[in-house]
């Protein structure tokens, strides 16, 4: 809970009175810690993921010392996690764990903890985020001690009805796998910027073959590289 008012309002790009009006209604996860609002920034990014909405391109323009996970791309974290097709499931719980069971993990993870720990996540909330997509993730990615951020992609066989918020039947998932919560939130923003983009779930819905889908995310990746560097570019002026 280290975000204020005025740091939820720009994540979110919106203005401070709509990030009130949002609290007011219910729908924004909030604290209320004396007289100030504060917001715990995974809680924020996940909101806006499912609800579609904006996130600044200030997110990011990494500052040099973020260190390696800054430089862990999409592109590279969905290499790492895999492209799938026809993943079985006939509902939320076994396709879940159709996911578990062929992710990419190193020997000494518990594959049952982790099915449980995503399922427990779902009863939060549903992750799925609308036209068909929901993306399955550990909210508190270091129990997983896994050395790189990992993104893996199913395809599902049959969609199943994920309580997503649009009340459509999932068939794509993206599961997120980070060794730490900085490069999970990377990776949260990162997705969300990418599934803004029509081209991107057009290849998707077509279940386009795994050479088109990492063309197309490096794509995506390189007009970020542009906006990211005009935002740091235009802070370094101003400071």
């Amino acid at each position: 809970m280290n975000l204020g008012v005025r740091d939820a309002a720009k994540l979110l790009t919106v203005s401070e009175r709509t990030i009130y009006r949002w609290i007011g209604q219910g729908t924004l996860p909030a604290y209320r810690i004396g007289d100030q609002f504060r917001f715990n920034r995974t809680e924020l990014l996940e909101w806006a993921t499912s609800r579609r909405l904006n996130v600044s391109a200030e997110a990011f323009a990494e500052p040099e010392s973020a260190g390696l996970e800054a430089t862990v791309r999409l592109s590279d974290a969905l290499r790492a996690g895999g492209i799938f097709y026809r993943v079985e499931g006939g509902d939320k719980q076994s396709a879940l764990k159709s996911v578990v069971e062929m992710l990419r993990l190193p020997e000494d993870v518990d594959r049952e903890y982790l099915y449980q720990v995503l399922l427990a996540r779902e009863s939060l909330g549903s992750t799925g985020i609308g036209d068909g997509i929901a993306i399955p993730h550990v909210r508190n990615p270091v129990v997983l001690h896994v050395t790189q951020p990992t993104v893996a992609l199913c395809f599902l066989e049959h969609p199943i009805d994920f309580g997503a918020i649009d009340g459509q039947p999932v068939h794509v998932l993206f599961t997120l796998i980070s060794p730490t919560v900085r490069s999970h939130l990377r990776m949260l923003s990162l997705l969300s910027f990418a599934l803004r983009e029509p081209s991107f779930k057009q290849v998707l819905k077509e279940q386009g073959p795994r050479e088109t889908i990492l063309a197309e995310v490096q794509r995506i990746e390189s007009k970020l590289a542009v906006t990211a560097n005009a935002v740091s570019s235009a802070g370094g002026q101003t400071s």
